[in-house]
């Protein structure tokens, strides 16, 4: 690999260029596969596409929960903690499939595990869409976790694997604007099912079936990824696979460093072991695996899921009566986040992944605040509860002077009337004593004298500051969306050697999905009890540390082979993980003409600037 290395260098230097992937060559034929910059083939759009139907499946399903909650909540008489469970099995059930799926991608490969996952997922949308009770709704969601978990660490994965090195940032990047695009198909597919007077998350949850049984016919067609099959000893099919998803070009230099690498992989592993441990102890590879489990666990802790599992029930809280109103406003969320996602696409090899990522932190950070200051303005201007009904007085509803902490207990309901703006003859009321007839809200109605008929709000206040809210949802998204949505994804596909991809992606997709049971699992209590701006002020805190945690480890890999990425991780490039302080390295910038600022940690490839780079 060394070597390898030291023969581009040198070809930079001798040939005068200005970059080691400098710009396209002029030359037809025998040129570097790096410096050549043609129209990609339509076969690999189509390959994009189909493969990032697994997106597509992660998203729907994070979106269509949102809605669906709300219907079942009712329909089943759902308490927070069931709630919680059947948002949260499905995140567990990833979680595990997907700590799996890296010995899966090992030995089944790429193509046949999005097979499996397709299948799995296809299953599980069956099962929901006729569940009897809450159990078997609980029985598909962890199915369809278990399809979703397998396909979010292989689909990234096999992306990386196939897609050239000057938009592979770009193409996996595609994965994460299905996510998001399959967020904002749920989000329309909630409102329209919305209307339906019983039945109607039965329809939210089974249309995922039909993208699932789309991927699963589609990859019938669709070739293995070159790499593995290199890895496999399989080096015709994996030379005829790779020309063909070229479009014909010539790959035998592509080629022979794929097979060199891979050569000299198994030379060092010297008689194999558990990859994991190998990872372990290997540095420059421990620091990969390090910064790519911290983005995902920075993603999580960003409370982005929290967000797109209960933005419908987030809306609500912040003072939007009506359910339909509520889902449509989600879904209002979900368009912002599924264009800022191909905002994104647009911008990671413009910026690079290290500053979209910098920026997209910040700008979270400031929008969680903005969020939280919604809560908190309205908390501040909570209505007074001024009637406690004699019936009430065994209930700890009768405790709350005011409705925001009767809204923080989820057996307790708030009834008023209003004149205007006006709040009048409030009571904070146990839900067991209200009538699920919603015409007449039962005992509700009873709770006063005056003819008016009250108002009864569960999980939410009335509230002037219901805008704040929403525009922080947005913003949130706007910044989320192009930088710690899809880079977490992108980088990891890209930082490990082709013998640790499958288990780093693997443990990197585990902690992502470990972090989203434990936040979409503990954000109802959470905000019981820290109050809905507490926990909004403390996911601000948790984007504070991730964007120091990036700022401190995250080397850029924009227009790097995958072979090459390795080297950013041999030294001083990163310090996370290092065993050693001796254990460093130096950067060397040598430039030609132009005007040049080093980026942070080695980035390679800034532009036209930089002529080689040598480590010392």
């Amino acid at each position: 690999m060394s070597n390898l290395m030291g023969s581009r260098r040198q070809k930079a230097v001798d040939d005068g260029e200005q970059s080691l992937i400098g710009p396209p060559s002029d030359s037809a034929t025998g040129g570097d596969l790096l410096d050549q910059d043609p129209s990609p083939p339509g076969f690999i759009y189509v390959l994009v596409s189909v493969s990032a139907l697994g997106g597509f499946l992660f998203g729907y399903d994070t979106g269509v929960v949102s809605g669906a909650m709300l219907l079942l909540k009712k329909e089943m008489n759902l308490n927070t903690l069931w709630q919680e469970l059947l948002v949260s099995s499905t995140v567990g059930a990833a979680a595990l499939a997907a700590l799996c799926g890296g010995s899966l991608n090992g030995r089944l490969g790429r193509r046949i595990c999005i097979l499996l996952a397709s299948f799995i997922f296809s299953i599980g949308g069956i099962i929901l869409s006729l569940a009897p009770d809450k159990v078997v709704l609980l029985v598909g969601r962890i199915t369809v976790g278990l399809g979703i978990g397998i396909a979010s660490m292989t689909v990234p994965v096999y992306l990386a694997e196939v897609s050239p090195p000057h938009q592979r940032g770009q193409l996996v990047t595609v994965n994460s604007l299905f996510i998001t695009g399959g967020q904002f198909i749920a989000s329309v597919v909630d409102g329209a099912f919305s209307y339906l007077s019983h039945d109607g998350w039965r329809y939210m949850l089974g249309l995922s079936v039909l993208p699932a049984l789309l991927q699963f016919v589609g990859f019938f067609f669709l070739p293995e990824s070159p790499r593995w099959l290199l890895q496999k000893g399989r080096s015709q099919e994996a030379r005829q696979v790779l020309s063909r998803i070229r479009g014909g070009q010539s790959v035998d230099e592509e080629y022979d460093t794929i097979r060199t690498s891979i050569e000299e992989e198994e030379k060092e592993a010297g008689g194999g072991g558990l990859v994991i441990l190998r990872i372990l102890r290997h540095g420059p590879t421990r620091r990969a695996l390090i910064i790519g489990c911290g983005l995902q666990m920075f993603q999580q802790l960003s409370g982005i899921n929290t967000v797109m599992y209960y933005s419908a029930t987030i809306l609500q809280m912040a003072g939007v009566r009506d359910d339909k109103q509520a889902i449509w406003l989600a879904a209002a969320t979900s368009a912002t986040n599924f264009v800022f996602t191909l905002v994104g696409v647009w911008l990671v090899e413009r910026v690079g992944r290290r500053k979209l990522t910098l920026g997209s932190l910040l700008g979270t950070a400031l929008s969680l605040t903005l969020l939280a200051v919604g809560f908190l303005l309205s908390a501040q201007s909570s209505p007074p509860v001024t009637l406690h009904p004699v019936d009430s007085q065994n209930s700890t509803c009768r405790l709350y002077r005011s409705c925001e902490f009767c809204m923080l207990d989820p057996d307790c309901g708030f009834c008023y009337r209003e004149n205007g703006t006006r709040v009048y003859d409030s009571s904070c009321v146990p839900v067991n004593q209200v009538s699920t007839d919603h015409s007449s809200w039962g005992r509700c109605s009873n709770q006063t004298e005056a003819a008016d008929s009250p108002i009864w709000a569960y999980n939410y206040c009335p509230t002037s500051y219901s805008w704040i809210v929403l525009m922080g949802l947005i913003l949130y998204l706007a910044f989320f969306a192009p930088g710690m949505g899809p880079m977490p994804w992108t980088v990891n596909s890209e930082i490990y050697p082709l013998w640790a991809r499958s288990t780093g992606n693997a443990c990197s997709a585990g902690v992502n999905w470990i972090f989203n049971v434990l936040v979409s699992l503990t954000f109802l209590h959470i905000a019981e009890f820290l109050t809905y701006y507490g926990a909004f002020f403390m996911y601000t805190g948790l984007v504070v540390l991730g964007l120091l945690f990036v700022q401190g480890c995250l080397p850029e890999t924009q227009g790097l082979q995958l072979e090459e990425i390795e080297s950013l991780f041999t030294g001083q490039l990163c310090s996370c993980g290092s065993s050693s302080p001796n254990d460093n390295r130096h950067v060397q910038y040598i430039r030609q003409g132009l005007e040049f600022s080093p980026a942070h940690y080695g980035a390679v490839g800034s532009d036209n600037a930089i002529a080689y780079i040598t480590l010392r």
